[in-house]
């Protein structure tokens, strides 16, 4: 008779880990790519400033940890505007030209 509960508890035991085991594997492989993301970030950050050496391997660190801010992706339309405010500063361009030029640059 103890044969027989033992078998149905470790058969119950088995069929619970089987059902659970996917959401164990699926939660692994998100919190992979959350963390990759974040290095594929911090490695863009880090070419951005032109960090190399001894230094780009604290940076990264920091960054890993969260003790970087992370800015968030930049929009299209934050680029052009980024883009055409630096080539109306390098026309060095003022008041109606300026406006003039950077509504037809944000515009094209």
């Amino acid at each position: 008779m103890m044969t027989i509960v033992r078998a149905a508890t470790a058969a119950a035991v088995l069929s619970i880990a089987w059902v659970a085991m996917p959401v164990a594997v699926h939660a692994a492989e998100d919190a992979r790519t959350k963390q990759q993301e974040l290095m594929g970030t911090c490695n863009k950050m880090a070419a951005q400033k032109e960090v190399k050496g001894d230094d780009r391997k604290k940076f990264m660190s920091a960054c890993l940890k969260g003790e970087v801010p992370v800015a968030p992706a930049r929009t299209p339309q934050q680029d052009r505007m980024a883009n055409c405010n630096k080539e109306a500063g390098t026309k060095a361009l003022k008041g109606d030209d300026r406006k003039k030029f950077m509504s037809d640059c944000l515009k094209s």
